[in-house]
């Protein structure tokens, strides 16, 4: 294995380190946040950087770039404290790409891309029609990371649509069925495929496998 120091790799051409360092961390959920701003526009977002933060109280959060690199979804959801999460599919993902151009505040990305906002459930904030796995969330926090201007956007899960169908007796969520993607560094997308599931690991008890 070639020896990498990270004064080499701040050496590098400016993508080519980005590209190097965003690829590191491995395979990440994508999907497009949307947010609405002031004057009532919508505005699409995709995030890698999805996390689940605990499941009682259901907590998620998303990183979110530099204020000044990345304005629009940090300042929609302080705005009004609501955000929708939206898995991407093989199906729209040229158009859920291009939502990383910057567009300006007052345009309606749903109408620049081709996808369909869907207002439900008395939601303030739409959902992308064509995603199969959506969910609601209401602002609880926005932290600050002082490392690197960044913000970690803290939601609290309010509603989730999906097809009930992909939902396991026990509550996994059989996602590869859905079709959602993964990502990798900047601009890669994959398909899932399943490998194995387990029982919950107690000590002295080999793996158990479970069926999906």
């Amino acid at each position: 294995m070639k020896y990498y120091s990270i004064e080499e790799m701040k050496s590098w051409e400016r993508f080519y380190r980005a590209n190097f360092i965003n690829s590191l961390s491995g395979f990440k959920p994508i999907s497009l946040v949307s947010t609405i701003n002031s004057d009532g526009v919508p505005n699409l977002a995709l995030f890698s950087n999805i996390i689940h933060l605990g499941s009682d109280p259901a907590l998620i959060g998303i990183v979110n770039r530099p204020r000044e690199a990345s304005p629009h979804t940090l300042g929609n959801i302080e705005s009004n404290g609501l955000f929708t999460i939206n898995h991407v599919h093989n199906s729209f993902v040229e158009a859920a790409h291009q939502t990383s151009a910057k567009y300006a505040f007052d345009v309606n990305e749903y109408d620049e891309i081709g996808l369909t906002a869907e207002y439900k459930q008395n939601f303030s904030v739409p959902y992308v029609k064509e995603s199969l796995v959506q969910y609601g969330l209401e602002l609880v926090e926005i932290i600050p990371i002082k490392a690197n201007n960044t913000f970690l956007i803290i939601g609290k899960l309010k509603q989730v649509f999906i097809d009930e169908t992909i939902v396991s007796d026990d509550g996994f969520i059989n996602i590869q069925q859905s079709g959602s993607l993964a990502s990798l560094g900047m601009d890669a997308y994959y398909e899932t495929i399943p490998l194995k599931r387990f029982k919950y690991a107690k000590v002295g008890i080999p793996a158990q496998e479970l069926s999906f």
